[in-house]
């Protein structure tokens, strides 16, 4: 039976208890909803004693199923005061679902100002631990220290210094299958500070000794089921690019079209984009030693990741991706692939939402506190934010916070949290996604890249929206979109896979109402948190400046936006 560990902070007690019957079969954003709702009071300070930190995997966590080992990060949101779910790969749900636990659950503050690690040892005994030795050390040096102590075969949860500021665009950094690098972020919503104010700077994961097998309702019909999903997610992956090159290849089609984001949303094309693209990354690889085709995770298909080294050959950071590579180059006018790399291994260091970061570096060159284009510039701003400096911490609490600061007028956030690497006015699902999602300009809360471009282009596009928010609410419960995107021949397999695993109904719409009840949920939370309908909106100047590039605004029109729930 899968269990949860209670880890109280204020108590510095950890129980191990069975998993909540009623959560049982639940995962990922699906739990993390359900619990929020039950045990977390929506008005509460996202900082204090009543707010939760919840570490959970996923619902086919423990078993075969490709990318099922994404580990769910949940709490009020410090930076949107809303219900958050940030997930993310790497190696610590694999390990969680060794040791046969669901969730970890995170109570209370402490009553000093002592840091702990919470550590999991190989017979799944669990304890917390002193770490005021750790305290100020940032994520690449904490893992490498906690390595030579418990080995190279442990997973890693950890933050770095802005978490331990609070700052509001704080990430949790988890570590890499095999590499260990703590490259992959739970990066969104500034959880980092959740976690930083439960006095929690890291959960350390040993191998378990005995691994934890799952107890299926029909064991034989869900491996059946299961090597047909993982045939098809293999299948679709050999021909993504996303397999072939990594996220990094959305920059050629979004650069071409008018959806990269450039210079502060300005609408603009980025005449250079090729040279933060594909193409040069690859070469880049070629000629240092790099990696791509590298997996965050055991048993993914998708094999997204890399290692990215600089020009001497020596590693400089690890799953670069298309979001940092889009907000901090084109974005801020940067076509220095290095220089990007720089900026995303320090926020990785730190422990920041690069999303989050870069766009507060936008807002800065537009009200001209550093020059368009300006990589030094950049780099600096970042150390502040690593050394904490007046204005380092004025960025660290996101890029609201700096736009207001420096009396911008163009913030391009939803809900308070900046928005992701798409052009709303180019992309107009996806600017609905946005401007609707519970989690705030959120994209994996439902991307659609349709070619919506002119002003008659809104066809359809909230019904869009609506069918993949809810698709990815049931994704990212379930395993890593981009081996979803390549099931979704077979998605009513996922109802039968379900049934297999956990017994009950076996239907297409068990899933499909996962789906529908995490988001209603999550609306509700919102709503009793102050969210009213004037949150569900784009930034202004989304609706009135036209797009450069393409001559489109963002024309859809409140009613849309305030039923496209309406199911």
């Amino acid at each position: 039976m899968w269990s949860k560990l209670t880890v109280d902070m204020k108590k510095l007690e950890v129980k191990k208890l069975p998993m909540d019957q009623e959560l049982y079969d639940l995962g990922g954003r699906a739990l993390i909803a359900q619990y929020m709702i039950k045990n977390v009071p929506p008005t509460c300070d996202p900082l204090g004693n009543e707010n939760r930190l919840i570490f959970c995997t996923t619902v086919f966590a423990g078993t075969n199923l490709t990318t099922a080992h994404r580990l769910s990060v949940g709490g009020k949101s410090p930076l949107t005061g809303g219900i958050k779910e940030s997930n993310v790969g790497g190696f610590a749900a694999y390990q969680m679902a060794a040791h046969g636990l669901k969730m970890i659950e995170v109570l209370n503050v402490p009553e000093n100002e002592s840091l702990y690690i919470l550590h999991i040892d190989s017979e799944g005994k669990a304890e917390l631990r002193e770490a005021s030795e750790y305290k100020g050390v940032n994520n690449y040096e904490f893992v490498e220290r906690v390595m030579e102590k418990y080995g190279d075969k442990i997973a890693t949860i950890s933050i770095g210094s802005a978490g331990e500021r609070l700052y509001k665009n704080a990430s949790i950094q988890v570590s890499e299958f095999k590499s260990g690098h703590p490259s992959r972020a739970a990066a969104r919503g500034g959880m980092g500070a959740l976690m930083g104010s439960k006095g929690l700077k890291a959960i350390v994961i040993e191998e378990a000794k005995v691994k934890y097998k799952p107890e299926y309702a029909d064991e034989e019909k869900f491996k059946e089921i299961c090597l047909k999903l993982n045939k098809m997610a293999a299948a679709g992956a050999a021909k993504d690019p996303f397999s072939n090159i990594g996220t990094i290849s959305t920059i050629e089609v979004t650069g071409a079209n008018g959806i990269l984001p450039v210079d502060n949303f300005s609408g603009k094309l980025f005449k250079e984009y090729k040279e933060v693209g594909a193409q040069k990354f690859m070469t880049n690889l070629a000629e240092r030693g790099g990696r791509n085709k590298l997996t965050c995770q055991p048993g993914c298909v998708v094999h997204c990741s890399n290692c990215y080294n600089d020009k001497d050959g020596n590693y400089l950071t690890s799953g670069f991706e298309y979001e940092t590579i889009a907000l901090f180059g084109p974005n801020c006018h940067i076509s220095d692939l290095d220089a990007i790399a720089k900026m995303d291994r320090l926020c990785d260091d730190i422990g920041v939402d690069t999303i989050e970061t870069a766009n507060a570096i936008a807002v800065c060159m537009e009200a001209g506190k550093i020059q368009w284009g300006d990589s030094e510039a950049v780099l600096e701003l970042l150390n502040e934010l690593k050394e904490g400096t007046e204005f380092g911490s004025i960025l660290g609490q996101g890029c609201e916070a700096v736009g207001k600061y420096l009396g911008c007028t163009r913030i391009p956030v939803v809900k308070h949290q900046a928005l992701a690497g798409y052009e709303p006015r180019n992309t107009k699902g996806t600017g609905i996604t946005y401007a609707t999602s519970p989690m705030g300009a959120d994209h994996t809360a439902g991307l659609t890249m349709a070619r919506a471009f002119d002003d008659c282009g809104r066809t359809a596009q909230a019904y869009v929206s609506n069918k993949l928010q809810v698709a990815m609410a049931f994704a990212d419960s379930m395993m890593c979109i981009f081996a979803f995107a390549h099931i979704v021949p077979g998605l009513p397999l996922l109802g039968e896979l379900m049934g297999a695993l956990y017994g009950g109904d076996s239907s297409y719409s068990r899933v499909t109402t996962m789906g529908v009840k995490t988001l209603l949920t999550e609306r509700a939370f919102n709503k009793m948190a102050g969210f009213t309908q004037e949150d569900d909106r784009l930034p202004e100047f989304f609706y009135t400046e036209r797009s450069v590039a393409t001559g489109s605004k963002f024309d859809i029109n409140d009613y849309e936006l305030e039923t496209i729930f309406d199911f």
